[in-house]
């Protein structure tokens, strides 16, 4: 990929993956490097690497709550782009992974996507399939972190909770209304309401 066709080819809008990072996990140096330099182009933050291992031991000491994607080729020297992402799975990360490779194989396309792969693309990559699909990933990295900042916040309320506080939720989700959960619990119905209210 030449500088040059890279730059006519720049789509007109920017990233809108909400500043997070790209890593590109290839261990061939020539097309880890056209990647990164297409990506910086386009406005992405890169990080390459040209094994899972390296990815792996980056991601250890990064934050674990950064904002990312991945870019992996399927077939990596060391452990593979299949086992990258079941690593991946099996430490809680929930990273968008969509995988370049220069084979159309169907069984591993298949086999990625059902555990949960967001793309599978062939070489040469298509430049501006490449972009959406990149803005594609950070959308859904930065809804999934939304998401899980969310569902602490949840939790911690939950945590917060009375046990009557518990006991009045349990009533109001099983569907009893308020004059019915308080019968029940031996208080009022404003009790209920003000248990509610929390």
């Amino acid at each position: 990929m030449s500088k040059q066709r890279t730059m006519l080819n720049k789509p007109n809008t920017s990233p809108t993956g909400k500043g997070g990072v790209v890593y590109v996990v290839d261990d061939d140096e020539a097309i880890r490097d056209s990647l990164a330099l297409l990506l910086n182009a386009y406005g992405f933050r890169v990080s390459p690497y040209e094994s899972a291992e390296r990815f792996l031991q980056s991601l250890a000491a990064s934050d674990p709550q950064s904002l990312g994607c991945a870019l992996v080729d399927i077939h990596l020297g060391g452990m593979s782009g299949i086992e990258l992402q079941e690593t991946l799975l099996n430490m809680g990360l929930n990273i968008p992974i969509a995988f370049i490779t220069g084979h159309g194989e169907i069984t591993t396309a298949v086999n990625a996507l059902k555990k949960g792969a967001f793309d599978f693309i062939q070489k040469p990559v298509d430049e501006e399939k490449l972009y959406s699909l990149i803005n594609e990933m950070l959308s859904k990295a930065y809804l999934s972190k939304e998401q899980s900042t969310e569902l602490k916040e949840i939790k911690e309320r939950f945590r917060l909770l009375t046990q009557r506080e518990f006991d009045v939720l349990d009533r109001i989700v099983a569907g009893r209304i308020n004059k019915e959960v308080g019968m029940d619990l031996g208080i009022s119905i404003k009790t209920v309401e003000a248990h509610r209210a929390n």
